[in-house]
């Protein structure tokens, strides 16, 4: 099986589709009229979903992954709001990560129906990442960051590999580390300004072994926001990634409540 993922785990779409192999095969009753925003978090793109597109697709929901530039917070919510835009019918609007404080910055347009939260940060008004995780004594993965000359943050491979998808495997972890994408670190710095969790439903999804977003500070988040909560045992930060069915269950649920009461 190793050498059958080496040989196509060429690209972050077939290595984090090479993982979910199997998953997919699932009755499908269709949704429709609603389409699913799904926004990538930092140091990822919009393929890190697949594994949760095709669930989605087939169960009838048009589904829309945005590329983030990464470049501030103003900036990639900005891309998610011409997103929305684009939409003729509800949005129910995902958020992996930073991609959590994205949607609550974005979130506010009447199209969006409800927030769903994917091991994410969720900052209310005047708030950023960095306000939150202040608190809380500094984890093993930030000493793995890399800064470049123009104040672009990476992480290292072994980083990478050990502390964002410890449950995925070492050759496949290595590719979704090769295909990160930079983000500027001043995008930690920056603050929501009208957290769209305050009028909008939530549903929050997370991994009880996230490495990244302390479980604890997610189910603080969770219930400060009044979000339906799952919990996901054993799951790290790359959930999406690792438990596609159990993610997208959530996502589903959203939609049959919010887009579709």
């Amino acid at each position: 099986m190793l050498k059958y993922f080496k040989r196509l785990a060429t690209t972050f779409f077939a290595a984090i589709l090479m993982i979910s192999s199997g998953i997919f095969a699932q009755s499908a009753s269709a949704t429709t009229g609603a389409t699913v925003v799904l926004v990538h978090g930092a140091w990822a793109d919009g393929s890190s979903w697949s594994p949760i597109i095709s669930i989605l697709q087939k169960r009838g929901l048009k589904v829309v992954a945005v590329q983030l530039p990464r470049t501030s917070l103003a900036n990639d919510a900005a891309v998610v709001s011409q997103a929305i835009e684009a939409q003729s019918g509800p949005v129910i609007l995902v958020g992996h990560s930073y991609g959590g404080a994205v949607i609550s910055q974005a979130g506010n347009s009447p199209k969006v129906a409800a927030l769903v939260y994917v091991s994410a940060f969720a900052p209310n008004d005047g708030q950023s990442i960095n306000d939150m995780i202040s608190p809380f004594p500094k984890a093993a993965w930030q000493s793995g960051i890399v800064v470049n000359s123009a104040g672009y943050l990476s992480i290292s491979t072994d980083t990478f590999v050990k502390s964002f998808a410890p449950d995925i495997p070492k050759n496949i972890a290595t590719v979704l580390a090769a295909t990160q994408g930079p983000l500027f670190a001043h995008c930690l710095d920056d603050k929501v300004t009208v957290a769209a969790w305050k009028s909008k439903p939530s549903w929050w999804v997370y991994g009880d072994k996230d490495q990244i977003i302390p479980p604890q500070l997610q189910q603080g988040e969770a219930h400060a926001i009044n979000a339906k909560l799952t919990v996901i045992p054993g799951g790290s930060h790359l959930t999406l990634v690792t438990h596609p069915k159990a993610v997208a269950d959530v996502i589903i649920d959203a939609v049959n409540k919010a887009a579709n009461p």
